[in-house]
């Protein structure tokens, strides 16, 4: 069973979607249609899928998920949040505030779903709440997904949408000094460490990248060659040296 089949159909999306190729290989941007009408990422939280994985909105069933995931202390140690777990509560208030930025910014973060199994990976997507110093692709993986290239692949995938789709000119990541594998992802991602910035009461290294120069349109078919390298962001604003 597929990603487009499997967990597209268990998230019980109706109608069935349709899925266009985004200019990254192996990644889509799925949509619905109602009466000949695409409600797409303005409408409601577009869904992306890659090879192995789907990039859906969340819901009130991911709270157990959700939950775990920030209970677990090896997962929010160098988070923003962190280092200490979440109880519940915290958990569903933080959910709610995911569901809420799509609604107020037309953007967010992504449950990220196993396409063959439709387990439960983590999340992954985008946040810029009021005072945030810049548009920030974030990810987290319940530890049994660690090591397994599932953080790149599916915010690869996140950053194409951001690019393509939603014609974003800078994307950052704020990444706890101590936190290699993350910012091993941020680098894969063609990332460029800007600077350092403190932020809820943590200091954060400070990743950025800037929309390729010859932005592909959205929708547009993918390139043989794969996507355009972007460029380096520019420091963003509270960054120190």
């Amino acid at each position: 069973m597929t990603a487009d089949t499997g967990a597209i159909a268990r998230f019980r999306v109706s109608p069935r979607p349709e899925c266009l190729p985004l200019p990254f290989p192996g990644t889509s941007y799925c949509f619905v249609r109602t009466k000949g009408k695409a409600i797409d990422a303005l409408a409601e939280p577009p869904i992306l899928k890659t090879a192995r994985l789907l990039l859906r909105p969340f819901g009130e069933g991911d709270l157990d998920d959700y939950a775990a995931l920030y209970a677990d202390r090896e997962v929010v140690r160098w988070l923003a949040g962190g280092p200490e777990p979440w109880d519940r509560s915290r958990s569903w208030r933080h959910l709610a505030f995911v569901k809420g930025h799509w609604q107020l910014k037309g953007t967010g973060v992504w449950a990220l779903v196993h396409g063959e199994s439709g387990a439960f990976v983590g999340s992954v997507g985008f946040w810029e709440p009021e005072g945030w110093p810049g548009f920030e692709l974030a990810w987290a993986l319940a530890r049994r997904f660690w090591g397994q290239g599932f953080a790149t692949e599916a915010a690869r995938a996140a950053l194409d949408h951001a690019f393509t789709v939603w014609r974003k000119d800078r994307v950052i990541s704020l990444i706890h000094p101590e936190n290699r594998a993350s910012a091993r992802v941020a680098e894969r991602l063609g990332q460029s460490l800007l600077c350092r910035i403190h932020l809820a009461g943590r200091e954060m290294l400070l990743f950025g990248i800037e929309a390729p120069a010859n932005e592909a349109t959205p929708m547009a078919k993918p390139q043989a060659a794969g996507p355009t390298p972007s460029r380096a962001a520019a420091p963003a604003r509270g960054c120190r040296r």
